[in-house]
């Protein structure tokens, strides 16, 4: 089986000369159709360019990425296609209606007629009521569960969560990861990164560890908590990555 998420010997480097800062080194990581996968590390360390890099947003230095089996560089579109993205950042448009958004992201990818789908989403997120709501009106938690249904939208075979539930409500959390989990359950795979370890703990098939731009280790989450807490794997792994 072709697998969802595949990085192969990815590096990044910004700047040259004298100042350059090294992101990423030497990155090598499969991910597996329907899996629940994490990805951990401290700020910095990272996790938000490999996203950046598989979303496309990103160039990598060296090496390679395919989602579904379609290369990020060269296959850009059938690759975004595959993917669907919730960033940490609150990024909308002020001008339109939640279901307006919602409508216009489906037309990227073009579903003319996706309001069904929509309406799962919205019900599944809590945000029916606010369907008809201008962005502008919604508050921090609302915005970002709009993020998350715009990720959903054109229902990717591949969903990346970037810290999805940082500073959110704990209504939002249980249903984001309710809605997540049935997914999850029908085959899509989920990729997430979260500072919040016990969702890792509960949710994850395996867990990647990353420190300043390396995969230090990725193992099974039943095999960490056979032994400690996944926060104590979390900082012996990392201390002993030094």
């Amino acid at each position: 089986m072709t697998p969802a998420v595949s990085f192969q010997a990815v590096g990044k480097v910004y700047g040259s000369g004298a100042k350059t800062l090294s992101a990423l080194t030497d990155v090598s990581l499969t991910i597996e159709q329907g899996e629940f996968f994490a990805l951990l590390g401290p700020n910095g360390a990272g996790k938000t360019t490999m996203i950046g890099i598989m979303s496309g947003l990103v160039r990598p230095t060296q090496g390679s990425v395919q989602v579904m089996g379609f290369d990020v560089q060269s296959q850009g579109p059938e690759a975004r296609r595959a993917l669907g993205v919730v960033p940490q950042e609150l990024v909308f448009d002020p001008f339109f209606t939640v279901r307006e958004t919602l409508r216009i992201q489906s037309g990227f990818f073009g579903l003319s007629k996706n309001d069904d789908w929509i309406d799962e989403c919205l019900t599944a997120l809590g945000l029916l009521d606010k369907a008809n709501a201008n962005m502008r009106a919604l508050s921090g938690g609302m915005k970002r569960r709009v993020l998350v249904a715009q990720a959903l939208v054109h229902r990717p075979p591949v969903i990346v969560l970037d810290e999805p539930t940082a500073g959110v409500d704990i209504d939002l959390r249980e249903s984001l990861w309710r809605f997540i989990q049935k997914l999850n359950g029908q085959g899509h795979t989920i990729l997430l990164t979260t500072h919040y370890l016990e969702e890792a703990e509960q949710l994850c098939n395996r867990v990647g560890f990353l420190k300043k731009g390396r995969l230090v280790s990725v193992q099974d989450t039943s095999s960490l908590l056979a032994s400690s807490s996944l926060e104590q794997a979390f900082r012996r792994i990392l201390a002993e990555a030094a």
